[in-house]
């Protein structure tokens, strides 16, 4: 995500950070290429005018263009007036005291509202909340449907409608029956529409005059761009929304939408979408956003994902294996598989500070078919040969590569990666170890 603007920016900071001292001249040359590069972004134009004014005037002040760094000091001004444009801080669910808490999802037809309804279930069900689904679009059939199966695979609670005629009444009776059997939170799915007309409003107020919700959320489509704050305002104006959560941010280069809404609406983004899996959603932080826009990093998003994907006995048996020279296949598939959890290989890379910068990873692919291969190399071997990788002889291998619809260079390329990733644990035990427990990297 951003990575277009983040390209821009950096380009544009690099020329700031190579002078020695800066002028008005220098800053205002900067602000008109960073108020291009925002624009490219199809940020908001009064969004971008007013950000590029306030930097403008924090830029020229004598404390910056006198500093012994005045490059980095516009950089920090920057990433400052991005985290406000964008909210400043987090902005929490809302679910308040209320039993069952009833959570109303709001859009257009195709944002991504019934997949965002699952994903948000798990989220919460993450937090210890007893989560039900209903999906009040009565339109479309497919769609009670799909948000039926996506709640059992989550193990949420599900409100079958018994009657497809009234979306009104499938949600009063899907909270009624809610606090029945126990559950705290009911999300509510409701019908979208390919544009804002009257017809779905008048159905979305009288929902929201009979379940009193907690929070209204508007699901908007983060690649639509200014379509998508211009679907928030209006959403705002005639409905009242208490925040927006963008979907299909993985895929968004330019990131106007994500700069623009809180500046636009007066409306705070609460999560994002990450991708399609059920747990690819994310709390939105405008200071981590702000950092990722310029190539900061994200170091918080990232351990707050490893600490949820890695569980701390197995991270334990782990380290006690590597320091016993014990690391077997099985324990490199089991952390394969871990990381696949995390998400994209490309985004964590993006997360690491420096990293997205570096010229040798900025064109580089990671390429999530390898992991997937690599764990059916490894699934394809029997017990025996993931303990003891050197009984691997011949025609084993050929079996194996059989076995996992791959090949025999395929094969010989994992465990030729995987003694060189053995002999590179076991300098890290001689003495390593001890440097890790203090914080000190190795090497």
């Amino acid at each position: 995500m951003f990575e277009s603007l983040t390209e821009k920016l950096d380009q544009i900071f690099r020329k700031l950070k190579g002078r020695g001292r800066l002028d008005e001249e220098n800053v205002r040359q900067a602000m008109k290429d960073i108020r291009m590069a925002l624009l490219e972004a199809d940020v908001h134009f009064r969004v971008v005018k007013d950000f590029t004014e306030d930097v403008r005037s924090r830029a020229v002040g004598q404390e910056v263009l006198e500093s012994i760094t005045p490059g980095q000091q516009v950089v920090k001004i920057v990433h400052d007036r991005l985290v406000e444009l964008m909210g400043g801080g987090s902005s929490q669910l809302k679910l308040g005291n209320r039993f069952p808490a009833p959570v109303m999802l709001v859009g257009l037809q195709g944002c991504g509202k019934t997949t965002t309804a699952a994903k948000l279930a798990h989220y919460l069900a993450g937090k210890g909340r007893r989560v039900s689904l209903v999906s009040a679009d009565i339109y479309r059939p497919a769609a009670i449907e799909q948000l039926r199966i996506l709640a059992e695979g989550l193990g949420a609670g599900f409100h079958e409608p018994r009657d497809l005629s009234d979306a009104v009444k499938i949600c009063v009776e899907a909270l009624g029956e809610a606090g029945a059997k126990g559950y705290d939170t009911v999300i509510m799915d409701t019908a979208g529409r390919l544009h804002i007309d009257r017809e779905m409003m008048d159905e979305l107020k009288r929902i929201q005059k009979a379940v009193q919700p907690s929070e209204v959320l508007l699901v908007a489509d983060a690649m639509a761009g200014q379509d998508a704050v211009s679907v928030a305002e209006r959403f705002n104006e005639l409905l009242g929304i208490d925040g927006v959560i963008l979907t299909k941010m993985d895929g968004d280069a330019r990131g106007g939408a994500a700069l623009s809404v809180k500046a636009v609406t007066g409306k705070p983004i609460k999560f994002v979408g990450v991708g399609e899996k059920v747990d690819a959603i994310e709390v939105f932080h405008p200071e981590r956003m702000a950092s990722r826009i310029l190539g900061m990093g994200d170091i918080v998003t990232l351990v707050e994902k490893a600490q949820f994907a890695v569980d701390e006995k197995e991270a334990r048996e782990l380290e006690r294996k590597i320091r016993k020279d014990a690391f077997s296949l099985e324990d490199f598939r089991n952390q394969l598989v871990q990381i696949r959890k995390m998400g994209s290989l490309k985004d964590m890379l993006g997360m690491i500070p420096g990293l997205g910068k570096m010229k040798a990873l900025k064109n580089m692919e990671p390429d999530e078919k390898e992991l997937v291969k690599t764990v059916a190399i490894i699934d394809s071997m029997t017990p025996k040969e993931r303990l003891n990788y050197l009984i691997i002889d011949g025609q084993r291998r050929k079996r194996i590569a059989r076995g996992s619809g791959t090949t025999v260079q395929d094969v010989n390329r994992l465990l030729k990666n995987y003694a060189e990733m053995r002999k590179i644990m076991k300098k890290m035990t001689k003495g390593g170890m001890k440097s890790l427990r203090r914080g000190n990297l190795p090497f």
